[in-house]
Parts: C-alpha cells; sequence; structure tokens
C-alpha cells in the first residue's frame, strides 16, 4: 500500500475518533451548532428593530453570523488538541504503525466539517427567519470557497494553539481571541457607525474583509477589490502559520 493511502486511511480513522468525541460531548454540539443559532435569534429579533444598516437586517447579520458559526466551534478542537498531548495520546499513537500527519489532519477536518456544519445551520435558520439572497450561482460557489477556506485555515490555527498550550484550559482561552473578534467587526453593525478607536480597529481587523467579502457575494453585489483580496490575504496567512506551527510545535513536544 502506498505511503498516500496509508496516511489517508490513518487519517480517516482519526476523523472518526473525533466526530464520536464531538457527538458525545454535547457541550461543544452546542456550542459549534445551537449556540450560533441563539445568537442569530437574540440579534435579529432583539437588537435587530434598532439597527438601520440600509436594508432587511437578516440580510446584514447572516455573513457575520456565518463566521461566527466558524469560530465558535474552535474552542473544543484546541482543548482536545492539547489533552491528547498532555495525557500521552499522541506519544501512544507514535508508537503504532500511524502516520504522524493523521493525527492532526484528522483534528484539522473535523473541526472543518463541524464549522462547516455549523454554517448550514445558520444559512437554513437564515433562510426560514426572511434571509434573501440574490447571488448568482458564481458568487454562491465563491462565498462557499471563503468559507471553506476560512473554516480550514482557522483550524489549523486552532491545532497549534492547542499543540502549544500547557494545559487543556489553558488551551480553550487560547481561542478566545478568535472567538471575539467577529463582535468587534461588522458582523452586526457597519463599522461606519461604531466610535473612533473601535471603528479603526473594525476596519483593520481580519473578520471584518472576510465578513465584508461574504456580505457582498451573498447579496448579490460585486465585492470590493480590497475586502476580497485581505479575505483571501487573511484566511491564507492563518492557514500557513497554523500549519507551520502545528508541525513544529509537533515535533518538539510529541
Amino acid at each position: 500500500m502506498s505511503t498516500l493511502a496509508t496516511s489517508l486511511g490513518d487519517s480517516a480513522i482519526m476523523l472518526r475518533r473525533n466526530f464520536k468525541h464531538t457527538i458525545r460531548n454535547p457541550v461543544t454540539v452546542f456550542n459549534a451548532v445551537l449556540f450560533p443559532i441563539v445568537m442569530m435569534l437574540m440579534f435579529v429579533y432583539v437588537f435587530g428593530g434598532a439597527i438601520k444598516p440600509g436594508g432587511d437586517y437578516i440580510d446584514y447579520a447572516v455573513p457575520g453570523l456565518v463566521v461566527m458559526a466558524i469560530t465558535y466551534g474552535l474552542g473544543p478542537t484546541a482543548t482536545e488538541v492539547n489533552d491528547d498531548l498532555t495525557k500521552g495520546v499522541i506519544n501512544r499513537f507514535k508508537t503504532m504503525d500511524v502516520s504522524r500527519g493523521a493525527v492532526l489532519a484528522g483534528h484539522v477536518v473535523s473541526t472543518t466539517v463541524r464549522g462547516l456544519i455549523a454554517v448550514g445551520a445558520i444559512l437554513g435558520v437564515g433562510f426560514l427567519m426572511g434571509f434573501r439572497s440574490h447571488a448568482s450561482m458564481a458568487q454562491w460557489l465563491a462565498a462557499v470557497g471563503v468559507i471553506v477556506l476560512l473554516a480550514f485555515a482557522a483550524s489549523w490555527l486552532t491545532v497549534a494553539l492547542g499543540l502549544a498550550a500547557k494545559t487543556p484550559a489553558s488551551a480553550g482561552l487560547a481561542t478566545v481571541p478568535l472567538i471575539m473578534l467577529p463582535f468587534l467587526s461588522s458582523a452586526f453593525v457597519p463599522a461606519g457607525t461604531m466610535k473612533t478607536g473601535v471603528k479603526q480597529f473594525a476596519e483593520y481587523q481580519p473578520f471584518t474583509p472576510i465578513i465584508e467579502t461574504l456580505r457582498d457575494l451573498l447579496t448579490g453585489h460585486h465585492p470590493s477589490t480590497g475586502h476580497l483580496l485581505a479575505a483571501l490575504a487573511w484566511c491564507v496567512g492563518f492557514g500557513i502559520v497554523g500549519f507551520l506551527w502545528s508541525l513544529s510545535t509537533f515535533s518538539k513536544r510529541a
């Protein structure tokens, strides 16, 4: 059997293992899938009437909630990765005939898939609540591409944070900035309406160009070139940093 086939087979086993852990942990399911829906209901039905973004608030909020659905599922991954490391599970895998890359790839793929499931739930509930997209097929495909790229890149960065942390608790805390940054972006209100200082932070932080690109694509507009390039740059940057950091830390600590 080829090395590639062996690696893919091992990755599939690790993926199945991680999904079983997710299903058995209701907190993980709630944080990753249900909590973003709760946030959508709260922002649209509680705060939506007071926010005037220049159209239906549900159409404005959904792209930001899509990004939030991805970030809210990251904490459990960092904790699980660190737990495997500190309890010696990864070292036990290394003594077995298991591809080293499969251990990390299993966490990355399971986190990516979990994030995409959460995004699907957000979009489904959004349509039930009145969200309407005027995007063409090409724009939908572009939006899906950005979503998958963000989920994959954020997963690698989360795995790196989990490997670098000293304890499972500190690993979970390390992902808090990724979870909180969407709140300080243009996810729920236009950045231009914010106070000086907060406005500049919202405009130049990583998630705002990603959200604005998705918002333009899903509403059927051509995305700003600046936002699109910045969104792709941030996603690729997250992925490269996370991948290289993960490999380096894995080699040193495992």
